[in-house]
């Protein structure tokens, strides 16, 4: 009978009886789903943030397996006695013989080379030792000397400086970056004392 109804009304009556019934919807359910997006878009960023903690242990993670693990790492840069690898994503600013510079838009990797000391030299770390570093690791095997450093920076950033042998790297990074600059910073300093 309804139905009958609705064929016998106007089509603009019926537009109205559907706008009045589409307004009562929206009115009452529109609260939950704003409740239901807030709710969401909290529980989402709780779950991407990542602590100081979590994330220097995944850095200091990440490291320590390029270390023991990543075995060959193919040079693609020359600089004088030097060899490097460098990610194809960071340029090269300005080098010398034991200093390059590398960029990456705004975050910058200074990387040196003491040609003068072994592949298991601690010389690097001794130096890196502070009583401000959140980490200060080293790895070693019976050829090479690694380590990893993580200073807090003065803003909400950090210092890391990531050596091996001779070689060090150091860049200011973020908790959300910092694993992943970890494992560049590894290959890179691993490069020049493997091929060295």
């Amino acid at each position: 009978m309804t139905s009958s109804l609705f064929k016998k009304l106007p089509f603009r009556c019926m537009m109205e009886i559907g706008k009045k019934e589409l307004v009562r919807r929206v009115t009452v359910k529109y609260p939950l789903y704003i409740l239901a997006g807030i709710m969401f878009i909290a529980f989402v960023l709780a779950g991407c943030t990542i602590s100081e903690e979590e994330a220097t242990s995944e850095a200091t993670a990440a490291a320590e397996h390029i270390f023991h693990y990543e075995t060959d790492i193919d040079t693609n840069y020359k600089i004088d006695k030097n060899s490097i690898y460098i990610p194809a994503h960071l340029k090269v600013e300005s080098s010398d013989d034991s200093n390059i510079i590398l960029v990456d838009g705004s975050q910058t990797y200074i990387a040196f080379n003491n040609l003068i000391e072994p592949a298991e030299s601690e010389l690097n770390f001794n130096a890196a030792a502070t009583e401000d570093a959140l980490v200060l690791e080293s790895f070693a095997d019976e050829n090479h000397f690694g380590y990893i450093r993580i200073l807090p920076d003065e803003g909400e950033g950090y210092e890391m400086q990531i050596g091996a042998g001779g070689a060090k790297i150091t860049t200011f990074t973020t908790k959300g970056k910092m694993a992943a600059d970890a494992e560049e910073l590894m290959k890179l300093a691993k490069s020049i004392v493997d091929k060295d």
